[in-house]
C-alpha cells in the first residue's frame, strides 16, 4: 500500500507507544463506571425518595441517565475522530465526575434528576471512546482479549450495582452511591491524563465540527427515546403528549437529514448506512439489545412470582450470563478465525433464539435451575455472537473512521433496549390484562404478589406473560441472525493492521 495509508495504519494505534497496562486500567474503571451507573440508583430509590420527594417522577433518574448516554454516543464518535480520543474522553470524565459531585449535593427530585443527565452526558464519552480505544491499542489478533476485559467489566459492574446501590443506601447515605465515583473516576483520569499518548496527526487545516447537526441530533433521540420510555407509563401511547413527541420526533428526524446531508463533516456520515458491514452490524446490535431486555427485565420478576425465589437468589438466576458471557467471547476468536466473523455471529444469535424459543416451554412452576441452565446458555451464546461483530466491525475502518463507527454501533443497541422495554412492557401488560379480565399491569401485580395478596391464577398470568416477552425476543434474534445473512457480507473486509 502506497505512503498514505501507511501513515494511516502508524495512525490506527496512538496509545501503542504509552504504558499500554495503565491505560487499559483506566478504561477499566471507566466502563466500571459508566455500567454501574445505569442499575446502581435502583435499589436506593426508597431512601433518596424518603430524602427528596418526588415519587412520581423519581423514575427520570434511570430515563434521564440513559436518554443523555444515548443520544451523545454519536456525537461523542464523531468528535473522538476529528480531534482525538484523549481530549474526548478526558472532557467526557470530568463532565461525569462533575455530575456525580452535583448529584450528591442534589437539594430535591428536580435538581437530581437534571444532574443525572449531566452525568449521562459524560457516561457517552465514557462507552463510546472506552470502546474505540479499545481498538487503537490492539492489533486485530489481541482486540478480542481487550474486548472480553471490558464486556466482564461491563456485565458484573452492571449486575452488582443494585448490590451495591442497596449497601450504601443502608449502612451510608445515598449521596455516597455518587460519591464514590469521585476518587475512582479520579484515578482513571489521572491514569488517561498520564499515560494515553496519542502521536501528531497531520491536518488539512482548521477542524470542522458539525454543531448543527450534533444540535439535531440530539434533540431528535431526545424527543423520539423520551416517547418510548414515558408512553404506556406516564400517559397512554395514544394520548396527546405521546402522539406529539412522536409527532415532533419525526419532524425532527427530516430536520436531521436535511442538516446532515448539507454538513461537511456530518455527525452520522452516510456511509455509516451505505456500507453493508456497517448496516448489517448496527441493525444486528439494534436487535441484541431489544432482546436483552427479556432476561434484564422480566426474569427476576419470573423468578419472583413464579419460583417463589427471595430477591437475592432471583439476582443470581439472572447474574449467570454475566459468568458464560465474558469467557464465550474470549474464546469466539478461535471460532471466527476459522468460520469469519459473520458465520460466528450467527452461530451465536442461531442458538440464542433457539434458548429464548425454549424459555416459554419450561415446565410450570418448575425448578430454580431450569431458568438458570437457560440463562447460562443464553450467555455463551450472545458472547459468541456480539464480540465478533464489534472487532469485526472496528476492523473494516481506519483510524479516522473508528470513532463514528463504534458509536453508531453501540447507539443501536442503546436504541434497541429502549425500543424493547417499550415493545415487551405493552406485551406484558397486554397478556396480563387478557388472563386477568383487564385488571393491572406487571408492576401493580408485581406489589400484590409482594404482599401476598396475589392468588395462584395471577402466578399463571405472570408466567404467560413473561412467556410471551421471551417469544418475542426470540423473534428479535431471528431477525438478527435474518439481517446477517442477507446483509452482511461472507467476509468482513479487514484492514490489514
Amino acid at each position: 500500500m502506497g505512503s498514505t495509508s501507511s501513515a494511516a495504519r502508524e495512525a490506527a494505534r496512538p496509545a501503542a507507544t504509552g504504558r499500554r497496562g495503565a491505560v487499559v486500567a483506566a478504561l477499566m474503571l471507566s466502563m466500571a463506571l459508566a455500567a454501574l451507573d445505569a442499575t446502581i440508583v435502583s435499589t436506593a430509590v426508597p431512601q433518596i425518595v424518603g430524602d427528596l420527594g418526588g415519587f412520581s417522577v423519581f423514575s427520570w433518574l434511570f430515563s434521564g441517565y440513559l436518554l443523555a448516554v444515548t443520544v451523545t454516543l454519536p456525537v461523542y464518535g464523531k468528535l473522538s475522530d476529528t480531534f482525538g480520543r484523549k481530549p474526548v474522553l478526558v472532557a467526557g470524565s470530568v463532565v461525569f465526575l462533575v455530575g456525580s459531585l452535583l448529584c450528591a449535593l442534589a437539594w430535591n427530585m428536580g435538581a437530581l434528576i437534571a444532574f443525572r443527565i449531566v452525568q449521562g452526558l459524560g457516561g457517552g464519552a465514557l462507552q463510546g471512546t472506552v470502546q474505540t480505544l479499545a481498538a487503537d491499542l490492539y492489533p486485530l489478533k489481541d482486540r478480542p482479549r481487550i474486548q472480553s476485559k471490558l464486556s466482564t467489566v461491563w456485565a458484573v459492574s452492571a449486575v452488582a450495582g443494585p448490590g451495591i446501590g442497596g449497601v450504601l443506601a443502608a449502612y451510608a447515605d445515598w449521596r455516597w452511591i455518587f460519591l464514590v465515583n469521585l476518587p475512582i473516576g479520579a484515578v482513571a483520569l489521572w491514569l488517561i491524563v498520564r499515560h494515553l499518548h496519542e502521536p501528531e496527526r497531520e491536518s488539512g487545516g482548521h477542524a470542522r465540527v458539525d454543531w448543527a447537526g450534533a444540535l439535531a441530533v440530539f434533540a431528535c433521540g431526545g424527543v423520539l427515546l423520551t416517547a418510548l420510555v414515558q408512553g404506556g407509563v406516564a400517559w397512554p401511547w395514544l394520548s396527546a403528549p405521546s402522539l406529539a413527541l412522536f409527532g415532533t420526533g419525526l419532524a425532527l428526524v427530516a430536520v436531521v437529514v436535511l442538516v446532515e446531508r448539507r454538513a461537511a463533516e456530518p455527525v452520522i456520515p452516510g456511509w455509516v448506512w451505505r456500507r453493508r458491514t456497517i448496516a448489517a452490524v448496527n441493525l444486528a446490535l439494534g436487535a441484541l439489545g431489544l432482546l436483552m431486555v427479556a432476561p434484564a427485565v422480566f426474569l427476576p420478576t419470573y423468578a419472583q412470582s413464579v419460583l417463589g425465589l427471595a430477591p437475592v437468589a432471583a439476582g443470581f438466576v439472572l447474574s449467570v450470563w454475566t459468568l458464560s458471557w465474558p469467557v464465550s467471547a474470549a474464546l469466539s476468536q478461535h471460532v471466527y478465525r476459522r468460520i469469519g466473523f459473520r458465520n460466528t455471529a450467527m452461530l451465536g444469535i442461531g442458538a440464542a433464539a433457539l434458548i429464548l424459543f425454549a424459555f416459554p416451554f419450561l415446565p410450570y412452576p418448575g425448578q430454580a435451575w431450569q431458568p438458570t441452565l437457560l440463562m447460562l446458555l443464553l450467555g455463551a451464546a450472545l458472547g459468541l455472537f456480539q464480540l465478533p461483530l464489534i472487532v469485526g466491525v472496528q476492523s473494516t475502518v481506519g483510524w479516522a473512521e473508528r470513532g463514528t463507527t463504534t458509536a453508531s454501533v453501540l447507539f443501536c443497541r442503546q436504541t434497541g433496549q429502549t425500543i424493547g422495554a417499550a415493545v415487551f412492557g405493552a406485551v406484558a401488560n397486554g397478556v396480563l390484562a387478557a388472563r386477568l379480565g383487564g385488571a393491572g399491569d406487571l408492576d401493580s401485580v408485581t406489589r400484590a404478589l409482594g404482599s401476598g395478596t396475589a392468588p395462584e391464577a395471577t402466578r399463571r398470568a405472570i408466567a404467560d406473560a413473561v412467556h410471551a416477552v421471551y417469544l418475542g425476543a426470540s423473534c428479535a434474534a431471528a431477525l438478527a441472525f435474518l439481517v446477517l445473512l442477507f446483509l452482511a457480507p461472507r467476509k468482513f473486509p479487514v484492514l490489514k493492521d
